[in-house]
Formats: C-alpha cells, sequence, structure tokens
C-alpha cells in the first residue's frame, strides 16, 4: 500500500457524482438496514476535516455505502483507507474509487461488528498507551441500527486497549442520531444524561462537533444527525472492569425518574436489598435521593470501586441478576397457585 511521505497532495480524478453513482448502480437506501445517504460533499469535506490531519494517516472508514465520506478522505491525502462495507450493493461503486486511487483504498466486504481491524494497519503504527493517539483514524456515517451497539462494542475495546485502540488512543468521528449525540456528551444534570453518557465520558474525551440537517441526507431521515469526535483518555475516569462498570450504571438509570438508590437495590438480591443497597450508598458517598441523571463520574466511580469491594467479599454477587429472581418468583409463585388450585379440585 502506499507509503507516507508523498510530495504533493493527492486528489481524486473526476468521478461521477454520488447521485450519479447512486442511479447508475440503481442503488436504494434500504430502511430496514436504517440506510441513509449523505450526497453533499461539502458536508462529507467538513465531516474529514474536523476529524484532524489525516495527510498519510491510516484511515478505517464503517459504513462508506455509495462512498461520498470515502472520496473525502482520499482526498486528505491519507497513506491507506480500509473501508469495510456489509452491503454488496455498494462494492461496485467503492471498487471505482478503488481504481482512481491505486494503492490507496482497500475494500472488505464484512459486518463491523465482527471485523478484526487490529490485524489490518501495519505493527509500526502502533504506540503507546500515554503517547499521543496513533496515526489510526476511524470514520464512520453509521447507520441507526447499529451505531449503539458499535460505540459500546468499542468503548470495551478502549477499555481493554484491543480492537482498532491496539494501536493505542485511535481517534474517532462518527455520526449518531442527534438525540443519541446529546446522550454521549451530556452533562451531570441534563436531561439527556443517560447509561451513554456514563460509559463514554468514563472512557473518552467526547465532544458533538456539530449537527446535520436530516433534510442533507438520501432519504430525509425523520431526525438530525450529530457528528461526534471521541479521543480514548489516557487515564479512564474509573478503573473498574468494563462489564462491572456497564452492569452498575445500566442499574442506576433503569428507573431514571425515580431517586437512584431505587434502580442501584437492583444490583443486590431481594433479601438483603435494602441494607445493602444502604451500605453501598453510604460507603460510596452519594446521596440515595439523587436522580440517575444528576449523579457525575465522579459519583459513578465511587459507586464501582465499593461495588467492586462487594463483589470480592461475596463472589456470587456479580452474577446475581435480579431479572433472573424476578422469573424464578414468578415461577415458584404460579406453582403454588397451581397447587393450590389442584387442591380446591
Amino acid at each position: 500500500m502506499a507509503g507516507s511521505g508523498t510530495l504533493s497532495a493527492f486528489r481524486l480524478p473526476p468521478l461521477p457524482t454520488i447521485r450519479e453513482i447512486i442511479k447508475l448502480f440503481r442503488l436504494q437506501a434500504a430502511k430496514q438496514l436504517s440506510q441513509n445517504f449523505l450526497l453533499d460533499l461539502r458536508l462529507t469535506d467538513k465531516i474529514v476535516k474536523k476529524a484532524g490531519n489525516l495527510t498519510d494517516a491510516y484511515v478505517y472508514e464503517v459504513g462508506p455505502g455509495p462512498g461520498g465520506i470515502t472520496r473525502s478522505i482520499l482526498n486528505a491525502n491519507v497513506a491507506e483507507l480500509l473501508v469495510v462495507e456489509k452491503d454488496s450493493r455498494f462494492i461496485p461503486g467503492l471498487q471505482m474509487l478503488s481504481d482512481a486511487a491505486p494503492g490507496k483504498l482497500r475494500i472488505v466486504h464484512g459486518d463491523v461488528l465482527t471485523f478484526k481491524v487490529e490485524r489490518a494497519f501495519p505493527e509500526s503504527l502502533k504506540r503507546q498507551w500515554e503517547d499521543e493517539p496513533p496515526n489510526v483514524h476511524i470514520i464512520g456515517n453509521l447507520p441507526f441500527n447499529v451505531s449503539t451497539p458499535l460505540i459500546i462494542k468499542w468503548l470495551e475495546n478502549v477499555s481493554c486497549r484491543d480492537g482498532p485502540f491496539i494501536y493505542g488512543r485511535t481517534q474517532m468521528m462518527l455520526t449518531f442520531q442527534k438525540e443519541v449525540a446529546e446522550r454521549l456528551t451530556a452533562n451531570t444534570g441534563s436531561k439527556q444524561r443517560s447509561r451513554l453518557s456514563i460509559m463514554a465520558q468514563y472512557l473518552c474525551n467526547v465532544q458533538h462537533i456539530f449537527t446535520i440537517p436530516g433534510q442533507a441526507f438520501v432519504p430525509k431521515p425523520e431526525v438530525d444527525v450529530g457528528v461526534v469526535h471521541f479521543t480514548p483518555l489516557v487515564q479512564p475516569r474509573i478503573e473498574q472492569p468494563f462489564k462491572l462498570v456497564e452492569k452498575v450504571v445500566q442499574n442506576a438509570f433503569q428507573f431514571r425518574r425515580k431517586y437512584c438508590y431505587r434502580g442501584l437495590g437492583m444490583l443486590f438480591p431481594e433479601v438483603e436489598r435494602v441494607e445493602s443497597t444502604g451500605k453501598l450508598l453510604e460507603l460510596a458517598d452519594v446521596d440515595p435521593t439523587l436522580r440517575p441523571t444528576q449523579l457525575s463520574v465522579s459519583h459513578f466511580k465511587s459507586l464501582c470501586d465499593v461495588y467492586r469491594k462487594m463483589c470480592d467479599e461475596d463472589p456470587l454477587l456479580f452474577a446475581y441478576n435480579f431479572r433472573e429472581e424476578l422469573k424464578q418468583n414468578k415461577s415458584k409463585n404460579q406453582e403454588k397457585e397451581d397447587d393450590q388450585e389442584k387442591h380446591r379440585l
């Protein structure tokens, strides 16, 4: 593939417009895949420009579709662009771009949720976690139906320093429904504060860079789109395993309009719920009458640290799932009712 140190900026030769590509290959956005095409190259250029200096960078683009952002990335003079596209209808149009940029564009027909990007780029790109971010970037206009599971997967990769983050603190520039973008960046006390806010912000510096109006996309979605930039932190703000943090945060937010002790109580079996919840909140120095949206990352750090100690003291605690207990109780109650019915007969 093309190496670094090119003397002049690369520019794509004249090509059919994205609209013409869509017509040429008879492409239609698949509603069931939440596909929306961004045709305005001024906007795709803006996304790429805001991602940072991509000269001689190695870029991983997810969900390239008909190739609008792909063109803007190639025109940013990257060393190599790897695109992963699940929908085979888009491959011929992307191949046309590959032919126009020899040695620059690599196309993989696959699923971003399972693709192993850690094997995709040269070992020489790897940096120590404490160093500046590597010259590797992730950029993508994500289909709405995969954006949330994908960012959760990547945040877990950040926590474990694997996947795309085996190279170091790889930066990401991604699109989301505006509401999701607002959740990712919501401050303590905001109505948009959610599980996503905590999970993203304890691991990354997260910025809502700008908003793209829905009418810029084809077909026009019912919502606007937020462009969000992520830079993994050198030191996570909560130093506990990802799954433990996720469990505490998920439980806290499941009753978002109630006091936080209500959701946090679901971390514990019913027989010890009141006592153990009180102990958790007291040791973590968290006011039980705060709403989940009022809890800061620092609050969650204290809660996770105390919950970890409680799990260490009781090895069965982390595996506890209150929904399973509800099912079992329901099943027992049903058996009792059946027995009583039999006796009446």
